[in-house]
């Protein structure tokens, strides 16, 4: 008889609740373990990040420039200008509920005054090259990469970027269970993480409450293009939405989304182009829940929430959430950077992030894809200009 594997989401609910129930009487020695193995795993994880960005976002941009170029850059800007509605709604929100749930902030996890186990040893992973700069080198490579049409660096950077897909989906995602587990292990031997997980259930639930928001949204502005009842649509995609529950990947949901956009009114060509594109590079679920959750972590920690340093966090987060990976988890591995670089998250509220990410993952996932519909019937009229040359083309450059 086949074993049955665990999910994600199940190993990440065992690692938590592990984690809390036996940091309560597990003696200092244990903790301090599972301390130096986050300090180390978390340093590979911001050594790879740059590599991340730069394998992504560089193969990305570079793909972006085949085919339709219309139809393409509609749907491109249409997916990055929700993802940014997407972004600052969820700030807004948050911004002004979370102050109330999360009213007086808890010790810094870093200071020792907290209470945390401390590592035996520190190895010391460095980046090869800053978040910024990572950023920076990606769009150069991709945009010229688009530009000079070279087969062969696309060919070399889509190889890069398998190997850390790979790095990603056989590695980290693995064993990040086990780092989860570190650290509500060590925050429950400091005494705080029954305090954590009652404030973030509220906070999930507010998530939850933002992905439909933003979804009737969506839906109503695909209505008034297509003249549907939007609830009509939103019913429709219902089938995409509870795969995706179920998966935590957009990537793997690309048959029902597609499946159900046709059924809902959008033409099979255009939606054979736009809904694996928008699989990858239209994140407003995940969006929601990155924003929500880091507003929450910074208030946890007693760290300002100021909109200037937000706006430009959210529009690079945007841009980033372009290129994620797309396995479960693969949003906020892309974000670590951004969060790090703008925000100033050290890495145990890098870890914190993970885990609080991970663990709703399957609802952002889900409001990714069936928004995804929303936007191929906006893309649909679009499209409709666009001759069936261009829309062959641009399908066949991306198949």
């Amino acid at each position: 008889m086949k074993k049955r594997k665990l999910g994600l989401l199940t190993r990440i609910i065992i690692a938590i609740a592990l984690g809390g129930a036996l940091g309560n009487f597990v003696p200092e020695w244990f903790v301090r373990i599972f301390a130096t193995y986050n300090n180390v795993f978390g340093e590979f994880i911001n050594f790879s990040v740059p590599l991340i960005i730069i394998a992504f976002i560089a193969s990305g941009i570079a793909e972006l420039g085949k085919g339709s170029q219309r139809l393409l850059g509609a749907a491109t800007g249409i997916a990055y200008v929700s993802t940014l509605i997407a972004g600052f709604f969820a700030f807004f929100v948050a911004s002004n509920l979370l102050p109330r749930v999360i009213s007086q902030p808890t010790e810094s996890f870093d200071a020792p005054g907290a209470g945390l186990a401390t590592t035996f040893v520190n190895i010391g992973i460095e980046p090869m090259i800053g978040v910024m700069s990572a950023l920076v080198f990606a769009f150069v490579i991709g945009i010229g990469i688009a530009s000079l049409k070279s087969k062969v660096l696309q060919s070399g950077f889509n190889e890069f970027r398998e190997i850390i897909q790979k790095l990603i989906s056989k590695v980290i995602i693995p064993l990040l269970p086990f780092h989860i587990f570190g650290i509500f292990l060590n925050m429950t031997y400091a005494g705080e993480v029954a305090r954590i997980l009652s404030i973030f259930a509220l906070v999930f639930v507010a998530i939850i409450v933002m992905h439909w928001i933003i979804l009737v949204a969506q839906y109503s502005i695909a209505g008034m293009v297509s003249g549907r009842s939007p609830f009509a649509l939103i019913k429709t995609m219902l089938p995409a939405y509870f795969t995706a529950v179920g998966t935590q990947s957009s990537a793997a949901t690309i048959p029902v989304t597609l499946r159900q956009s046709i059924e809902a009114g959008a033409s099979e060509r255009v939606a054979g182009f736009t809904v694996p594109l928008f699989a990858t590079i239209h994140l407003s679920g995940s969006m929601v829940t990155l924003v929500t959750c880091s507003v929450g972590v910074l208030l946890l920690n007693g760290m300002p929430v100021d909109f200037p340093i937000y706006a430009k966090f959210i529009f690079l987060l945007a841009l980033t959430m372009v290129a994620a990976p797309g396995v479960p988890g693969g949003a906020v591995m892309a974000a670590l950077g951004i969060l790090a670089s703008v925000l100033g998250f050290t890495d145990t509220m890098l870890a914190l992030m993970m885990a609080l990410y991970l663990a709703q993952d399957s609802f952002g996932t889900a409001t990714n894809v069936t928004g995804d519909g929303a936007l191929t019937l906006i893309v649909d009229k679009i499209g409709d200009k666009e001759t069936s040359s261009e829309i062959d083309t641009a399908q066949n450059a991306g198949a």
